[in-house]
């Protein structure tokens, strides 16, 4: 949990005025409406002294009729007023919101991948919509309260001193006994609501995993035991919730009980003085009116501060989100930028690999390896050898500790991101799939393609049969993550995106693994139309599918073990003499 600054308040306030500035128009007709509405409310006092005392002590109709036909004008200016102030401030409420999402999303889409291997997706998601679902009842709802309750304070604090000043020196005794328990509940209740969000996000996340994998729950018939870790996780979370409506209640409790203490022993007071002859029964009644104004709005005060500190912690939250500063992007010096026709020359120079959740493994040892313009390119090795770790590499979702890597010649910490990324295809051993239509995810990677050009992608990836017999065609809608669609279906669509791309360099892990035997073997026909012209670099298991490459780099536990074709590896390096007599040998011969 985030220890609660100075500073952090001042950045959370900083946050809010910097997506409020766009609106200064709106948030001050809202401020007139506000004051507007607090004026008429006042002035009702004064209505009740007049009907009071004109109306009902002098016994004249005509003076009633004016002093009843006075209270409803103010009726109607506050019906008005109120009606402005509500829109306008509902409207900046989600205005507001809906800009923070905005800008939250957008920063969270370019941060980099190490950054969700370090923070649990499904809690950073809570914080985009739980934690600025708070804000918005805050902005558009609690804020104009609390402003309006302050206005209503002040001003009823100084009529109250016009009407009479003894009573009101009755009343004012009460105010510190009533601001001390409001700023010591105040603050555990501030403590106990970012508590409280944190909760409340790590619900949202069991949900999320279980729910996100509920077939290998299911598989494992795990539910009895998910259901015990959910009713821990819910009953954490209601336990601090339990705390917080426990400090807020004894908050508002004890304001009541001082508030109206103070007015009953006025009203005895001033009953006293109303009989004495000292001063009017109007003049009591708009007293009374006045007081009750008071209580009321510190009452309310006291319930929305708790509201507020809750805000505090949701925006405190949002602030930690926007501060994350993502630590792979383009140089403030020294940037260069790729020839307009690259190459896909690549060189790997002496890298060295930790992946930060894991400082403790060196995940790439030393690496070397030079790989030519056009070439194709095997990687092969046993699992967790560090082969996708390369890739990640390359497409600079980490920078290694130690060495560089080079496209074309150019260190490529030395361009920006988004252009560097530009040069590669990738198709992932788990294809990732969006929900949306079929052609929307071939054409992810490139959005001005046009149907043509994605039905051709297709036809080339030899999914081109299976999506002309879905209901809609290229149109047919997917599930999330292509729920609907087999291992090789999704594989072929994640091939047909990447051929659409064609960028100079082509990023295979594991692109066939999902493939039956026929399917991989259509794959296999169409790979030198897929590799023509351009580098490829090929991750596989399966020895089959890059005997036929150009060089096969074998790699074991980060290191490069060998470095040749096929024929000449089988004789000269240990490793992939192994694996391809496990995977080549006959059934005989085993």
């Amino acid at each position: 949990m985030t220890t609660d600054t100075t500073g952090e308040r001042k950045q959370t306030l900083a946050m809010i005025l910097h997506f409020l500035s766009p609106y200064r128009r709106y948030v001050v007709g809202a401020l007139l409406a506000l004051v507007f509405t607090a004026g008429i409310t006042l002035s009702l006092g004064q209505g009740i002294r007049l009907l009071v005392d004109q109306g009902f002590v002098t016994r004249s109709p005509e003076l009633l009729n004016q002093s009843v036909m006075l209270f409803f004008v103010l009726i109607l200016g506050l019906a008005i007023g109120t009606f402005a102030r509500f829109y306008l401030v509902s409207w900046i409420g989600e205005r507001v919101v809906a800009d923070i999402r905005k800008q939250v999303f957008n920063h969270l889409i370019e941060l980099h991948p190490g950054f969700f291997e370090t923070n649990r997706g499904i809690e950073i998601q809570s914080r985009l919509t739980t934690d600025t679902t708070v804000l918005q009842s805050v902005i558009g709802s609690t804020v104009s309260v609390a402003l309006r309750n302050i206005v209503m304070l002040v001003g009823g604090i100084v009529l109250l001193f016009i009407t009479n000043v003894k009573l009101t020196m009755i009343v004012l005794l009460a105010v510190p006994l009533v601001v001390a328990p409001i700023l010591i509940f105040g603050r555990r209740v501030r403590r106990l609501s970012r508590l409280s969000q944190d909760r409340i996000a790590d619900v949202g996340s069991y949900v999320g995993e279980i729910l996100g994998q509920i077939k290998t729950v299911q598989a494992y018939n795990h539910q009895p035991e998910d259901e015990a870790r959910f009713s821990g996780v819910v009953e954490q979370a209601f336990g601090v919730a339990r705390q917080r409506i426990r400090q807020r209640a004894w908050l508002i409790a004890v304001v009541i009980l001082l508030i109206l203490g103070a007015v009953g022993v006025m009203l005895w007071v001033g009953g006293l003085d109303v009989i004495a002859g000292r001063i009017t029964g109007g003049e009591l009644a708009a007293f009374v009116f006045y007081s009750l104004i008071v209580g009321s709005s510190v009452g309310s005060l006291s319930e929305v501060i708790g509201e507020l500190q809750r805000a505090a912690g949701a925006a405190a939250r949002i602030v930690e989100l926007l501060r994350t500063e993502s630590e792979i992007r383009a140089p403030k010096e020294g940037l260069q930028h790729l020839p307009a026709k690259v190459k896909g020359a690549i060189s790997f120079d002496k890298v060295r690999f930790t992946y930060p959740g894991r400082p403790d493994v060196t995940v790439i040892h030393d690496f070397s390896l030079e790989v030519n313009a056009g070439e194709s390119l095997a990687l092969v090795g046993p699992s967790g050898a560090g082969k996708s770790t390369l890739f990640d590499l390359l497409l600079r979702f980490f920078d290694p500790q130690q060495g560089t890597l080079r496209i074309d010649g150019i260190d490529i910490r030395q361009l920006d991101p988004a252009e560097l990324r530009r040069c590669f295809a990738f198709v992932s051993q788990e294809p990732a799939l969006f929900y949306g239509t079929i052609a929307d995810n071939i054409r992810y990677g490139r959005l001005d393609a046009s149907q043509a050009q994605i039905e051709e992608a297709a036809r080339v990836a030899h999914a081109d049969e299976f999506i002309r017999q879905m209901p809609d065609g290229y149109q047919t809608r997917l599930g999330d993550a292509g729920q609907g669609l087999s291992g090789g279906q999704k594989q072929r669509l994640a091939i047909a995106r990447a051929l659409l791309v064609d960028a100079p360099i082509l990023l295979l892990d594991e692109a066939t693994s999902a493939l039956d035997a026929q399917s991989e073997h259509l794959i296999q026909e169409a790979m030198p139309r897929l590799m023509a012209g351009r580098t490829t670099l090929v991750i596989a298991h399966r020895l089959a599918t890059v005997k036929h490459a150009d060089r096969i780099a074998v790699i074991d536990q980060g290191r490069l073990q060998g470095l040749g074709p096929h024929n000449e590896l089988v004789k000269t390096d240990a490793l992939y003499a192994r694996l391809a007599d496990l995977q080549f040998r006959t059934p005989a011969e085993a």
